[in-house]
């Protein structure tokens, strides 16, 4: 099978960098598109815990 697969592949090269090339064209299309936050959001979160302890 893996033996067919690169045939297949030396065989029409011209295919397979073609392909490779739209796939790396897709990575880059996508990598931009992603929403990166350039500043993220590092705001500090407080909570107040009111307990009672025996002896105070």
């Amino acid at each position: 099978m893996i033996d067919a697969i690169v045939r297949f592949s030396v065989e029409r090269r011209y295919l397979m960098l073609s392909l490779i090339l739209v796939l790396i064209g897709a990575g880059v299309w996508s990598f931009q598109r992603l929403p990166i936050d350039a500043v993220p959001d590092i705001t500090n979160v407080q909570v107040i815990i009111n307990t009672e302890a025996a002896g105070y």
